[in-house]
């Protein structure tokens, strides 16, 4: 089965030439820029900074933002698309474009005033700057109404103290999106690069993610202008990103589970055990056929999904099913790639371990596993049970 086989239920049928044209390029953009070089970035522990001008190039960077922003006014299904084939690359990449669009451009064009738009939308579209989102702290994750990062009034703006933790593109980004507590109640800040009193810090000795940039944001007395402030009011501002950037994520697991099946299929296939290739074995042919079901099943979730969010129907819970489910059977086909190649599996000749090893940090950002069972609970049974 070639790469293109892994569609046992010919999803390829339903999508438009236009997303098909859209996918294809970004995997030969993958193939031909990011699995030749993601190995050394993840063994350095170092961001290629050097595809973010081809990614905005090719219009990956807040694609679905209309073109007077700079965006490509693409619809839903070609941006899951684009995040399937990234992180078929590497979760970092598709984190990278995943924030850019949906967690920094989003925030700007839904609640930003038309001189922010005018600023800042452009200049991401293009790669020319790079923004973070800063909701995380180091004491609520899981919780983000328990924030203690702060804003305080000030003639002609605001101060803002606090710290956020395990912000992707922090020490990079030109804009951060932060959030944060004014008078009780959360507001949203674009927060320049080299505005007194901000200070990023790079979070080193990773085992995960290590092709993506993480860091901690300090805010000690730092002065914003009035006109640096977002138009939204409670957490719907920064949930409603998430919902955004947990729409990408549910595509993009399966990206990465459809490159570790391959990987496994094809060595079960070529290695030779007992006289004979191990894929005709009954044991591994049961791992095979339990990894392209799951598979399946995920591509049918998101195609519907993204569906629902292009007729504008699409729930915040219903992301959270798919965001919950694709992430957890990409982690377990990861796993069973590894089983299937044995000792060569741990080997970075192939991509097995580094993706299993991303899947980790994918399964408890954005949402942990356990927080999206509460959120579908919540919904279905009208009993929330987050205390």
């Amino acid at each position: 089965m070639a790469f293109e086989g892994v569609d046992y239920y010919r999803l390829d049928e339903l999508l438009t030439e236009e997303q098909k044209l859209v996918r294809q390029t970004v995997r030969e953009f993958v193939e031909a820029e990011v699995i030749p070089i993601i190995e050394r970035h993840y063994r350095e522990g170092t961001f290629p900074m050097h595809l973010v001008p081809k990614m905005a190039e090719l219009g990956l960077l807040g694609m679905t933002l209309p073109p007077e922003y700079g965006g490509a006014g693409a619809d839903n299904i070609s941006y899951g698309l684009v995040m399937q084939e990234l992180e078929r690359g590497d979760s970092a990449i598709r984190s990278f474009v995943s924030v850019q669009s949906a967690l920094v451009m989003y925030p700007i064009y839904t609640y930003g005033t038309e001189e922010q738009k005018r600023k800042w939308l452009p200049k991401l579209a293009r790669g020319e700057a790079i923004g973070c989102f800063g909701l995380t702290e180091p004491d609520h994750g899981s919780n983000p109404a328990g924030m203690v990062t702060t804003a305080r009034r000030v003639p002609g703006g605001f101060v803002l103290n606090g710290a956020k933790m395990w912000i992707t593109n922090g020490s990079i980004a030109d804009v951060a999106v932060v959030w944060a507590k004014l008078e009780g109640e959360v507001h949203g800040f674009l927060v320049e690069r080299g505005t007194p009193g901000f200070t990023t810090v790079e979070m080193k000795n990773k085992h995960s993610l290590r092709a993506s940039v993480t860091s901690e944001l300090i805010f000690q007395d730092c002065e914003i202008p009035e006109e640096n402030m977002l138009q939204v009011r409670g957490l719907k501002g920064p949930l409603s990103c998430l919902t955004q950037a947990r729409y990408g994520i549910a595509w993009g697991a399966v990206g990465s589970a459809m490159a570790t099946f391959e990987v496994a299929l094809n060595y079960a296939k070529t290695r030779l055990q007992f006289g004979r290739p191990i894929a005709s074995f009954q044991l591994i042919q049961d791992k095979l056929v339990w990894m392209l079901t799951e598979i399946t099943k995920a591509q049918l979730l998101c195609f519907r999904l993204g569906q629902l969010k292009d007729a504008g129907t699409m729930t915040f819970q219903q992301v959270s099913l798919a965001k919950r489910n694709n992430v957890d059977i990409a982690l377990t086909v990861a796993r069973m790639a590894r089983e299937i190649l044995g000792a060569n599996g741990i080997l970075d000749e192939y991509p097995v371990m580094r993706h299993m090893a991303n899947l980790e940090s994918v399964k408890t950002y954005e949402g942990t596993h356990e927080i999206h069972t509460l959120i579908i609970g919540a919904d279905i049974t009208g009993f929330p049970a987050f205390t």
